[in-house]
């Protein structure tokens, strides 16, 4: 039951820390090497994720997916996330994870 409390404590700081990056430009990679570059519009609970102004990162590998400007990606098909190193606040991120930390060791 504790670890559950803390699991879902950690996924909700996740989730605020991916909301912050809402209308930020990210990078998709996806389990089957697809990567799509794309304007954060919305991100759920799951890490599913909605993507504006999308491009494919290697368009002459996936051609038919050109025309495409906007996609919802399953979180459970994501591999990794790109995201503007610029737009990271890191102290924040920091901050906010040791506050994390130190409220699972007060348990």
């Amino acid at each position: 039951p504790r670890g559950r409390a803390a699991s879902a404590a950690s996924e909700m700081h996740f989730l605020s820390f991916f909301k912050t990056l809402i209308g930020k430009m990210i990078i998709v990679e996806l389990k089957n090497d697809l990567a799509l570059k794309g304007i954060l519009h919305s991100v759920d609970q799951y890490l599913n994720i909605k993507l504006n102004d999308m491009q494919v990162v290697e368009p002459e590998k996936y051609p038919h997916l050109i025309a495409v400007k906007n996609c919802f990606i399953r979180g459970s098909v994501v591999r990794y996330i790109q995201l503007p190193a610029k737009e990271v606040d890191t102290q924040l991120l920091q901050d906010s994870t040791r506050r994390a930390a130190q409220g699972e060791s007060k348990r």
